[in-house]
């Protein structure tokens, strides 16, 4: 299969690369369809982005007409030879009223449903990316379910449909997990070995694989952060602390909140106790930390990480995100 072209950083474009099981269960999806809506949780530049771009370019090369759409960049690729497809995508994303991610989102239903019906299309895939942030987390489970009733009740008969839906909304996949409208599946940073691949096309001088990946824990955006930062960790950390308000979350702490996330910082398992839950919320809100599903493939796409990696900040329960992550709640710690 054809690997796209992504770009890291400004001026440093690269081919999509790794993620080999991840790219074989595409195959999978693509011959059998998907019974149910897949909804991938992931931290925040994992590489959720790339892979369903990578996935909607196979599923064309597969026989499907498929429709890409990145909600909160207001971004899409349209797999198919109806011009009136791409028409209406342009106009909903060109949208000047300040709906434009609602419109596009919404808009993506009913071009699958019209796919189907009016075009007569065999097979469909669709792939929405951060749909959830643009409608609303309290909004995530129906739109599970508009995607489901595409499957389970379509305007007219079809060969097979792909349905998959992509967020870094933490806190969205309780609301999706109170239905059984969707496949709940987890994506992680990239493995050891698919992540040096990244790290080597990346020309020039640069610290060694070892070291970044230790300051990164495979996370494909951290890689962009330190290498727009020239390689410079302490500036990658502090911008990381201004951009996201860090200092501000952790003095709104308790003290004995603050004691919690101590002890998160060496261990962030040791959230996963009832009296922390509204602690661990807060930091699943602010996409600082994952709860983290069972190591079953199944539930996985691509690789899962280990069950512990206390060096990348990785527990049973619950993991933070990067060590960037955790290294600027460790420096807001110590500053206040």
């Amino acid at each position: 299969m054809r690997r796209i072209k992504l770009e890291l950083a400004p001026g440093v474009e690269m081919e999509f690369v790794d993620r080999d099981r991840a790219l074989a269960q595409v195959v999978e999806w693509a011959e059998r369809g998907t019974r149910f809506p897949v909804v991938i949780f992931g931290p925040e530049g994992c590489g959720k982005t790339a892979f369903l771009r990578q996935g909607a370019a196979m599923l064309r090369e597969l026989g499907y007409d498929a429709i890409y759409v990145d909600a909160a960049h207001l971004h899409f690729i349209a797999h198919t030879d109806v011009t009136d497809v791409v028409k209406r995508l342009i106009d909903a994303a060109t949208e000047t009223s300040g709906v434009a991610q609602l419109k596009l989102t919404n808009l993506t239903i009913d071009i699958v449903k019209e796919l189907l019906d009016r075009w007569g299309r065999r097979k469909v895939a669709v792939l929405v990316d951060e749909a959830f942030q643009a409608i609303g987390v309290d909004k995530a489970g129906l739109y599970v379910k508009n995607l489901l009733n595409i499957i389970e009740y379509p305007p007219k008969s079809y060969e097979r449909v792909v349905a998959v839906a992509a967020t870094s909304e933490g806190l969205s996949r309780r609301e999706i997990g109170r239905h059984r409208w969707g496949r709940l599946m987890m994506m992680w940073n990239m493995p050891r070995e698919g992540f040096r691949q990244l790290y080597d096309k990346i020309l020039g001088s640069k610290p060694p694989f070892e070291e970044v990946w230790m300051w990164t824990g495979g996370n494909p955006s951290a890689l962009a952060v330190l290498y727009e930062n020239r390689w410079r960790w302490d500036d990658a950390v502090r911008a990381f602390i201004e951009q996201r308000g860090v200092a501000y979350i952790v003095r709104s702490l308790t003290p004995t909140e603050r004691a919690w996330l101590e002890e998160a910082v060496g261990d962030p398992d040791t959230l996963f106790v009832r009296e922390r839950m509204g602690l661990l919320n807060k930091l699943v809100e602010m996409n600082m930390v994952a709860e983290v599903m069972g190591r079953y493939e199944y539930l996985w796409v691509d690789e899962p990480p280990p069950e512990r990696d206390p060096e990348l900040g990785v527990g049973r329960n619950v993991a933070w995100q990067t060590p960037l992550h955790r290294e600027a709640v460790r420096r807001a710690l110590r500053e206040a």
